[in-house]
């Protein structure tokens, strides 16, 4: 038998062997992987892996955490370290920073304000710029130009906002930042553009209903058809593409009543952006990042799950919003909840005044959801001050309860959304959002502690103490509060300035921002 040593002795060539193939097969790959780092995706042979078709431009970090707001001083930097992309872009002939002439010294500013590197930059035309640069690039600087012009806006963290404007100027605690919300908007109107898909019929696509609970998904859709504002019939020129199916129509035509079975529906959206992606270069461009789909049905976020893109990356606009079930405000926007029953809101806005309004909170709805049942054992029939009702007695009419009261409860039903929240505002009454994991319509430029009132679950016993606690003045404040915001959740037809329809779509634009897409 050999000894421990003589067998060590023995395989000691073997060993050497493998150590030569071991060190003739890695050195070659860690020199392929140092060159592929040093000449950067656009030189490397390497394949790269797609996630990196678009970055995060670090505009803002969450709607409730990071946003215009004073609070946190809203830095839009803080998600990555780099040079301010808003005076600079990527030359991918040479793989350095280049700037036009007139940018350079506020380039080397920003540069020594954030203690970064100076990247090597090369002194060009703007003759040059413009012959040298692809359609998208110019459009990812027009973006940088806007985010420096909001930045820089957001800094003053006024109030009031500084801009001229003949038709309104924002202004009130009511808004995170007004004069940046105003910047931002103004530099909407200049520069958004939206490309409509024009692949599928209706009524699945281009169509959806205009009078239901979810009037805003088909109200939405009918604006973007019509293509009287931010529609562009090129889509080298948009900023964002428009998916526009209607998943409310998918669950009428698709969905067999009584059944489980929602497969139908995800496989018909699966098809679609396959579709989409197969016959235009801008899906797999930016992995889905610059589009959109808007729907305000329950199965809406669910539907999106059977394209993992189109959940993951896409700008999703729901109704539905809840952070619970996978909605990211940091690219999802909260759509409102209206329901138009005959298609108009005349006589549906406005209401007294709070000296006129003898009950102190309302409800009345089905027995939808948990919360609505916490909500009807703690106060149904148990005050006159709380009036909750699961059905309102004969002859007494919904719409004069709201008037008639100073707030409106607004619980959760079955999912997070609901009419309630729009319906207090048109008549004025001061929404009391009772919720889990609901993310409130354009939070990202809405103060709405100002304006409302949140009451957690755990503390429906507490409603009255609660409601009680604020202040005849504070509630004037409120209310006077909640009379301006309302223009914000107007359906007018045509659209009009800050109305519903432009803030949908600037929330649109903030998460358009929020991105860079490359070549």
């Amino acid at each position: 038998m050999l000894s421990p040593q003589r067998k060590l002795h023995l395989f000691s060539p073997l060993l050497s062997f493998s150590s030569t193939v071991v060190l003739l097969f890695f050195i070659p790959l860690a020199l392929i992987s140092i060159i592929a780092c040093i000449l950067g995706p656009e030189k490397s042979f390497l394949p790269i892996s797609a996630q990196f078709a678009w970055s995060y431009a670090g505009f803002y970090s969450s709607y409730s955490h990071k946003s215009f707001n004073e609070e946190f001083k809203y830095d839009y930097l803080d998600r990555e370290a780099e040079v301010p992309s808003n005076l600079s872009i990527i030359n991918s002939a040479f793989h350095q920073k280049v700037v036009l002439e007139d940018q350079i010294q506020p380039l080397h500013k920003q540069i020594r304000e954030a203690s970064l590197p100076e990247p090597s930059i090369s002194k060009v035309s703007s003759s040059a710029f413009n012959k040298r640069y692809s359609k998208l690039e110019r459009l990812e600087t027009m973006l940088s130009k806007a985010r420096y012009s909001i930045r820089e806006a957001a800094k003053n963290g006024s109030m009031i906002s500084t801009h001229e404007d003949a038709d309104y100027v924002p202004h009130g605690p009511m808004y995170i930042n007004a004069n940046g919300f105003h910047r931002s908007y103004l530099e909407m109107e200049k520069s958004f553009k939206v490309y409509v898909y024009e692949e599928g019929e209706p009524p699945m696509f281009h169509d959806g209903p205009c009078k239901s609970i979810y009037s805003t998904e088909g109200r939405f859709i009918h604006e973007m058809e019509k293509g009287n504002f931010y529609r562009t019939k090129n889509p080298d020129d948009a900023l964002v593409y428009f998916l526009p199916f209607s998943v409310v129509a998918m669950v009428q035509y698709l969905y067999e009543p009584g059944g489980h079975d929602r497969q139908a529906i995800g496989h018909t959206l699966a098809d679609y952006i396959g579709l989409i992606s197969g016959k235009h270069p801008f899906w797999n461009r930016s992995l889905g990042a610059d589009h959109f789909m808007l729907s305000c049905h329950d199965w809406g976020p669910y539907s999106t799950s059977y394209v993992p893109q189109l959940f993951n990356n896409s700008i999703r606009v729901l109704c539905n919003a809840n952070t619970s079930e996978g909605f990211n405000p940091l690219k999802d926007v909260s759509l409102p909840e209206i329901h138009l029953r005959t298609g108009e809101i005349t006589g549906l806005i406005g209401g007294p005044s709070p000296s006129r309004r003898p009950i102190l909170a309302f409800f009345a709805g089905r027995l939808h959801g948990h919360i609505r049942y916490l909500l009807l054992e703690q106060w149904k029939e148990k005050d006159q001050d709380i009036q909750v009702y699961d059905s309102l007695p004969a002859g007494v009419s919904y719409e004069s309860m709201l008037r008639k009261s100073k707030f409106c409860l607004c619980p959760s039903g079955y999912e997070v959304a609901s009419p309630r929240v729009v319906e207090a505002i048109y008549a004025e009454c001061i929404p009391v959002l009772i919720s889990d994991s609901y993310a409130p319509p354009f939070s990202d430029v809405l103060n709405w502690k100002s304006f409302s009132v949140e009451v957690a679950v755990k503390d429906i016993p507490n409603i009255k103490k609660i409601l009680t606690s604020i202040s005849q003045t504070q509630y004037i404040r409120m209310h006077r509060r909640l009379k301006q915001v309302q223009r914000h959740f107007v359906i007018n037809g045509p659209p009009k300035r800050f109305d519903l329809f432009h803030m949908i779509l600037h929330s649109i634009w903030l998460r358009r921002l929020n991105i860079q897409i490359k070549d």
